[in-house]
Parts: C-alpha cells; sequence; structure tokens
C-alpha cells in the first residue's frame, strides 16, 4: 500500500506523460466534456455564450473574415466555428473528439451552414489548404509540451496564406502565482466525471517553477479496473516568453490583448491572447 501511495504522489517530470486522449476519445470522459461544453453555466471547457458572441463579434470585424478562410484547431462542439460561418466565414473545424464534431456537425446541418469539420489530432493533420486565420481558443496551446508546440507551429506556419494571421490565448504568469500544490482525495471526484461507476480519485497539483508549467495528476481507481491516470498540462507565459517562443518558429507577434475579445491587455489578469503573422 504504501508503495503504491508513493506512486501515485510522485512528481514526473515536465510534460514526461501526455493523456489527453484519455479525456477526448473515453466514451464516459468525452460525452462529460461535452456537457460542460454545452452548460452555459460553468466555463470548464468553454466560455459562456454571452463571452463567445461577444468574441465572434470582435473577430469579424477586427479580421474582415466574410468570404475568407479560417480554420479552428481544437473546436469541440463548433461553438466558434457555428458563429463564424454565419458571419460569412469558410469555417473548417478539427478536433479529436467524435462526440464533439457530430454535435457540431448536427447543429450546422440544422442551422443550414455548410462547414467543414474533421475529427483528427491536430497535432497529425496534414494539408496543403491555407487559411486567412487560424484560431486556437481556451487556452489549448498551453496543454501542449514545447516538442508539441513546435510541430504546432510548423503547421500553422505551412497553413497561413500570404498576411495571414494566428489568433490564440494562453495562460499568464499571474495564473502560475495564484495556484499552490496540493494533493487530494475523494470519490466519484467531480460528481462523477470520471466514470458511471464508483470511484477513489486522488488529485496531485504540481508546480514547475523553472518551466512555469503545472501538472494537475488525476490518479483514478476503480473495483476490477486497471488505475487510470490523467496529466493535465499547462505551460504559463510571459509576453515576452511567447514572443520567443513564436520567434524561434518563424513567426511574429503583432498584437496582444486581454481576450480573444479584443479587449485592453493587462498583465495582471490570467490570460491573455495574442495575434501572430509570418
Amino acid at each position: 500500500m504504501f508503495d503504491t501511495l508513493k506512486e501515485i504522489n510522485q512528481r514526473p517530470k515536465p510534460f514526461e506523460f501526455y493523456t489527453a486522449s484519455e479525456l477526448w476519445t473515453n466514451e464516459h470522459t468525452a460525452q462529460q466534456m461535452l456537457q460542460y461544453h454545452l452548460n452555459d453555466d460553468i466555463e470548464a471547457s468553454s466560455r459562456k455564450s454571452t463571452f463567445i458572441e461577444k468574441s465572434c463579434n470582435w473577430i469579424a470585424e477586427y479580421f474582415n473574415i466574410g468570404g475568407k478562410k479560417v480554420i479552428d484547431f481544437g473546436c469541440g462542439p463548433g461553438l466558434y466555428a457555428q458563429r463564424l460561418a454565419q458571419k460569412g466565414a469558410f469555417v473548417t473545424g478539427i478536433d479529436f473528439s467524435v462526440n464533439s464534431i457530430n454535435h457540431a456537425r448536427t447543429v450546422a446541418h440544422e442551422s443550414g451552414l455548410s462547414i467543414h469539420y474533421l475529427v483528427s489530432d491536430y497535432l497529425e493533420l496534414e494539408t496543403d489548404e491555407k487559411f486567412d486565420l487560424i484560431t486556437m481558443i481556451m487556452c489549448d496551446f498551453c496543454a501542449l509540451s514545447p516538442a508539441q508546440r513546435k510541430t504546432l507551429l510548423g503547421k500553422f506556419n505551412a497553413m497561413l496564406k500570404p498576411k495571414g494571421s494566428i489568433l490564440m490565448d494562453v495562460y499568464s504568469l499571474k495564473a502560475f502565482e495564484k495556484k499552490v500544490e496540493s494533493a487530494t482525495y475523494e470519490k466519484n471526484q467531480l460528481f462523477g466525471f470520471w466514470s458511471p461507476n464508483d470511484y477513489y480519485a486522488f488529485v496531485n497539483t504540481f508546480k514547475y517553477e523553472d518551466e512555469k508549467v503545472l501538472l494537475d495528476k488525476y490518479t483514478i481507481i476503480e473495483a476490477n479496473q486497471p488505475r487510470r491516470i490523467v496529466y493535465n498540462w499547462l505551460q504559463h507565459y510571459s509576453f515576452d516568453a511567447l514572443q520567443r517562443e513564436f520567434n524561434q518558429n518563424n513567426l511574429t507577434i503583432r498584437g496582444k490583448f486581454a481576450n480573444v475579445a479584443g479587449e485592453d491587455f493587462s498583465p495582471k489578469l490570467d490570460e491573455f491572447a495574442i495575434i501572430a503573422v509570418q
């Protein structure tokens, strides 16, 4: 028992393990994630509809998206893709959650919208298409390792049209500073999020000060089932650090904002958004 508890509470190296598929492709948790996306009372997976409306209005005006090609990485159930298509953009959405994409396709069909949805890991996306605007929203970029981010930025570079733009948001150092390391133990943690059956969840939060990385490590234990471990990594950035990373990948940040609704940047906020170009 002692050795098991020691293993559960063990701190891995930054981005040593990657288990995103556990959240999005496990049948039960994928359905739970979809419900979080669609629940307008919480901001666990998506922001509230009032913010999304404001954000899409700003995106449409700032980038003049009418008649332009837009791709939304990590599009989920199409909350942004749907609205941008309604504003005249030719939209592609990519996500590896089958549940989310099926929901997005249903909504698009019922709304009479022509949106191209792809079920795929965006790190493996291969396409010759070029886009006027690439979006990646809800700080998805921060969940990727340095190597994965480099791969993704290379794809962005290849997919941008001349004068095309990238819009994304990230977690700030202010958010990192607020977090504290912790270890908790709870039955059916998150109200049964991890399984339809009874389970016990150990949740370890680790901070990596040098790398400015946060890890929430979930160890899920069910009766007569193998132990599951899910790693939720989140990179946090100063503006200068993000700018260096983009410059190293032949991209230039040309604007910074408080969020993807174009509000004024502040170093005191938990997130910030950027626009990047080649």
